[in-house]
């Protein structure tokens, strides 16, 4: 499941990577790099990727509550992993059709899955304060 959803998530890392990819080589430095004879594998590993690295990673921290998701909708519509392992979207739905008497068999996994989610979704917040040259 989580191939499945990774294969389908890189497209938009990918079209991130290439959208800072083709804004840097406009800048300066990529352009004084090539003026002095600097390798184009040189320009593109010490100047380029370490520059890209940032918005990247809050990419990919913010990929990741979506990911979760997934899971669980596809867990809770009955199409996830396999019975014998845990799905938050399968105790869900499980729990799902006792919830007038046993409300916590419902309210624990969502709580799980808010939790994760959120968790994550200040980490990138947190991350992109951090990373993001134009905010200090």
């Amino acid at each position: 499941m989580i191939f499945a959803i990774g294969f389908v998530a890189w497209v938009t890392v990918a079209r991130l990577i290439r959208g800072q990819m083709l804004s840097l080589k406009e800048r300066d430095f990529v352009i004084a790099a090539r003026a002095i004879g600097a390798p184009s594998s040189r320009i593109v590993f010490q100047h380029m990727l370490p520059n890209t690295l940032g918005p990247v990673i809050v990419a990919v921290t913010f990929g990741i509550p979506l990911a979760i998701f997934a899971e669980a909708v596809l867990g809770f519509i009955g199409i996830g992993v396999a019975p014998p392992t845990a799905s938050l979207g399968r105790l869900v739905a499980e729990g799902y059709g006792q919830i007038q008497s046993h409300v916590w068999m419902v309210l624990f996994p969502t709580g799980a899955i808010a939790v994760l989610m959120f968790c994550f979704t200040f980490l990138g917040d947190g991350l992109r304060d951090a990373l993001d040259p134009r905010g200090r």
